[in-house]
């Protein structure tokens, strides 16, 4: 039976700077708000827009670099994941419930002077920000080619370059 997917993209503004704190186990957490808006036209024809608020929960070194670098009113992109939680409250003992997105994905968009931000992902490393590193080529057999006399390998040897037959 499949498990289900609990994945939330937003793209948004930051509502207010984060918050940035260690929790007791030494954890470093942020917390945040972000908008995102939408618009839509009513009954009448005139266009409405709708702004939700989502309150944003950052964990480990994710959560340093957005102390570091998101303001308020910051364009970002986030993914994460939905996780309600509860508690008793104090004063009048009923249960009170808060829905928040744990994110474990950031990219900052726009940015101040018009500069675009690094994306920075679970263990907070940033990703994209700089040119891509050229790959290692595998390296090859220590072994000396065969001569050129030497019998082709026995088996079935499948030897096809066309790319117009690959399936991607």
């Amino acid at each position: 039976m499949a498990r289900g997917i609990n994945k939330v993209t937003l793209i948004g503004n930051l509502g207010s700077d984060p918050e940035v704190r260690q929790i007791p186990s030494g954890q470093t957490v942020a917390n945040f708000t972000l908008a995102t808006s939408d618009s839509y036209k009513d009954n009448s024809g005139t266009m409405q827009e709708r702004t939700e608020w989502h309150r944003i929960v950052v964990w480990g070194r994710l959560a340093e670099i957005c102390g570091q670098y998101l303001k308020k009113g910051r364009q970002v992109y986030l993914e994460g994941r939905i996780q309600t939680r509860s508690w008793d409250d104090q004063k009048t003992g009923e249960k009170k419930y808060a829905t928040d997105i744990v994110c474990n994905e950031m990219q900052m968009l726009g940015g101040q002077g018009g500069s675009g931000g690094g994306s920075y992902g679970d263990a907070g490393q940033q990703q994209g920000s700089t040119p891509a590193q050229p790959q290692a080529r595998p390296q090859q057999n220590d072994q000396a080619a065969p001569p050129a006399t030497s019998q082709p390998p026995s088996g079935p040897m499948i030897e096809n370059n066309d790319k117009d037959d690959l399936p991607f």
